[in-house]
């Protein structure tokens, strides 16, 4: 049985460990100052103390998003990876994360790109050789996560392109209710992580973990989750498929969403996105590496509220056929179905029997099996920033210091994304007459692919794989 806090806190810097790349400059002060051990540490907008990683150092690394949350999801994620090790990010935003309070905060955070979905911006992408390509083509003209799927893919392109004109070194994509866990290195630092990878590897993968959530009324899941499920690739065949019904708890898989990673990609010629969850090469087969104790921490469904602002973003019937024009996971389709035909009261049942993990006497078997893990680092670094005051200062900074021609532009810019019928729709990029010649002509083409097909959210493997190699899933 593994010591499920001291695995946690292993790789939480002592005092003294820098929470950068361990050089002697320009990563400032030590974990220990964000942890709040030390009140002499100063932090963006408070006390004058920037996350200044320097460019100097190596590897730069960037993240890019695709997010409609607001600040009270956004801000956490941005500043915890800033801890680890993140220098620069490009948040293509929408909905709530594009409103002027919102988008005015993000822009005045150093090394925070902010790309709104406008008008120019839908055809810019409408040009995307991607809509040329069969990779990808299977979702096209879908709606509801498959649209967003494809959003992100073409999101993903453009930010490679600016990865690059900023000297990056890698880039990931994550969704803001995810966070990288960088364990397996001395220092917990995504960025000391990476520099051990191996110069000839093009592709690092990051298998996730999913939230277990304990309460119904949890508000802001990076402070308050600490109780994971580990992925099948962290975990030996015997103890995955041995605890496979206690851990499923009558869910349609062992997690609740998806269960095939995150991954980086080195920035080079010919990179492509491979869809939401992997990054391919024109050019060639990248070779990849699969880490054995970092992971992504995917908060999902950590808050009640999930169910209902999930299905307010899909306007699919609530029907077992319909519902698969729309999600890709099983859970997501019950989830949906759930949230839009019951009442309050079944829909809270509903919740706590499916999402919610009441019983301690399972959960501590779990734990002591090794299915469930103990992880407080997070929890730790975003109270202590918020503790310390952080988001807070950068709020009120942004307030006081953003300039009028910019809150105007950012105004412009999100007056803009409206078309007449409403929000932009990534589903009529491309919908115009030549874009549809284009799109038939290779969804019809009997011509082979040399590219892969995107990769999907993928389900872990279901107790019925359990004679399948161990490896099958790993290299999916």
């Amino acid at each position: 049985m593994e010591d499920d806090a001291a695995g946690a806190g292993s790789n939480v810097p002592s005092r003294g460990d820098r929470s950068g790349s361990g050089s002697g400059s320009g990563s400032g002060s030590g974990c220990v100052d964000v942890l709040g051990r030390s009140r002499t540490a100063s932090f963006p907008y408070y006390r004058d103390w920037k996350f200044d990683l320097g460019s100097d150092l190596r590897p730069q690394i960037c993240i890019t998003t695709s997010t409609s949350a607001g600040l009270e999801q956004i801000l956490p994620w941005i500043f915890y990876h800033k801890v680890i090790g993140v220098s620069t990010f490009f948040l293509f935003v929408e909905g709530k994360a594009a409103s002027p309070d919102v988008s005015k905060v993000l822009e005045s955070i150093p090394g925070v790109k902010v790309i709104y979905r406008t008008r120019e911006l839908e055809e810019q992408q409408a040009k995307s050789r991607i809509w040329n390509e069969t990779w990808l083509a299977s979702f096209f003209y879908k709606p509801c996560n498959y649209e967003l799927f494809v959003k992100q893919s073409l999101n993903m392109e453009m930010a490679i392109v600016m990865a690059r004109d900023a000297g990056m070194d890698w880039i990931i994509h994550l969704d803001t209710d995810e966070l990288i866990y960088p364990a397996g290195n001395r220092e917990y630092s995504v960025r000391q992580l990476l520099a051990d990878v191996p110069g000839n590897v093009d592709m690092v993968i990051f298998p996730n973990y999913e939230s277990s959530v304990e309460r119904d009324d949890v508000k802001e899941p990076f402070s308050e989750v600490s109780m994971f499920k580990k992925n099948y690739d962290h975990l030996t065949k015997d103890v995955y498929f041995g605890n496979y019904k206690d851990a499923t708890r009558g869910n349609p898989n062992y997690f609740l969403t998806y269960g095939n990673g995150k991954a980086a990609a080195r920035i080079q010629d010919h990179l492509r996105p491979n869809g939401a969850h992997r990054w391919h090469n024109y050019m060639k087969t990248p070779n990849e590496i699969k880490l054995e104790e970092a992971a992504v921490l995917h908060y999902t469904y950590p808050k009640f509220s999930d169910l209902t602002s999930r299905r307010d973003r899909c306007g699919c019937k609530p029907t077992k056929e319909d519902v698969k024009r729309c999600f890709m996971l099983e859970f997501d389709r019950a989830a949906f179905i759930i949230a839009s035909t019951a009442t309050e009261e079944e829909m809270l049942r509903w919740y706590r029997e499916r999402v919610v993990w009441t019983d301690k006497t399972v959960n501590l078997k779990l734990l002591r099996r090794g299915i469930l893990t103990r992880i407080y680092a997070p929890t730790v670094i975003v109270q202590g920033l918020r503790e310390t005051g952080v988001f807070s200062s950068v709020i009120a900074s942004a307030q006081t210091t953003l300039s009028k021609d910019k809150v105007v532009s950012i105004e412009s810019k999100n007056s803009s994304r409206k078309l007449e019928s409403g929000e932009v729709s990534s589903r009529k990029i491309g919908t115009n007459r030549e874009s549809q010649v284009i799109a038939r002509r290779v969804l019809e083409s009997t011509e082979s692919d040399i590219h892969p097909s995107a990769v999907p959210p993928l389900s872990p493997p279901g107790a019925d794989d359990s004679h399948l190699l161990s490896d099958e899933f790993r290299i999916q």
